[in-house]
């Protein structure tokens, strides 16, 4: 039981901070028409996590980043994600006879942008096996078993409460202007991520 608790509180205290993956997860439960519409990026974000954290309580992780190339070569494909993710979102239009508000995508695009802002942010992954994958390292049978659900627990919670949150404040918003400048705003911020990660790459070269 101690180990599941250590799992709670420090997946709690990686997953709180704003970020780019949270925001887009909020984004999709505001913008689509219902719940279920968003579920994708839901599940997706758990999926990725999920593989983030086994990866990081296996080792795995730790060794595919240990080659400098490869690092760099993830940092050079997610800032060109993240350019193109923010040119998306602020191009988007709120229309309010639409299905979906400025940022709701279809289910595939959910799929493909919530995974490459999970798995192509080599600093969210090394934050995965700095500190999840080190605190395993604690923890040997039953108790890593545990320590590791609940890290993929805590994961899967908090993104299904972000996006009904995200359903709660655009069903309040009549008039799609609050939808609009959601979008303009995640545009500016995943930017800035993306600007980030070239700033690796010319770093790493």
């Amino acid at each position: 039981m101690e180990a599941f608790i250590h799992g709670v509180i420090l997946s709690f205290g990686l997953i709180l901070p704003l970020g780019v993956q949270n925001l887009f997860v909020f984004s999709q439960g505001a913008a689509q028409a219902s719940l279920w519409r968003a579920l994708p990026a839901v599940a997706t974000a758990g999926v990725c996590d999920t593989l983030l954290i086994l990866a990081a309580v296996l080792g795995v992780s730790l060794v595919i980043l240990s080659f400098a190339w490869l690092k760099t070569a993830l940092l050079a494909v997610g800032f060109i994600f993240l350019a193109y993710m923010g040119w998306v979102s602020w191009q988007s239009r709120p229309d309010s006879s639409q299905t979906a508000g400025v940022s709701g995508m279809s289910s595939g695009k959910q799929i493909m942008f919530a995974a490459s802002v999970s798995l192509l942010n080599p600093h969210a992954i090394l934050d995965t096996v700095g500190v999840i994958g080190t605190s395993s390292l604690n923890y040997i049978g039953s108790g890593k078993i545990m320590f590791t659900a609940a890290c993929v627990l805590v994961s899967w919670v908090w993104f299904f409460l972000l996006a009904v949150a995200g359903r709660l404040i655009g069903s309040l918003d009549g008039s799609d202007r609050w939808l609009w400048l959601m979008g303009r705003a995640s545009a500016v911020f995943i930017w800035g991520a993306a600007l980030y990660m070239g700033y690796g790459v010319v770093a790493g070269l």
